[in-house]
């Protein structure tokens, strides 16, 4: 499975801080799975910087209809 294979799967999105000073990603699906993903905080930004430039691509790539949302 690729970055572009689309899925016809519904799942859930947290992203928070744990009681152990680290951020948690956790993940869970309809049919059960749950996937927790932790990071230190370094590599959370590090994340958050990889979404930002990914959301920045599509927006160059035209794959959004309508008006931008505004912050």
């Amino acid at each position: 499975m690729g970055i572009n294979d689309e899925r016809d799967i519904a799942a859930n999105l947290q992203i928070g801080p744990t009681d152990r000073g680290f951020v948690r990603i956790f993940v869970s699906t309809e049919d059960g799975a749950e996937i927790p993903m932790d990071f230190d905080p370094d590599e959370a930004e590090e994340i958050a910087e990889e979404i930002r430039a990914a959301a920045e691509a599509a927006r160059g790539a035209g794959g959004r209809k309508g008006k931008p949302r505004k912050r």
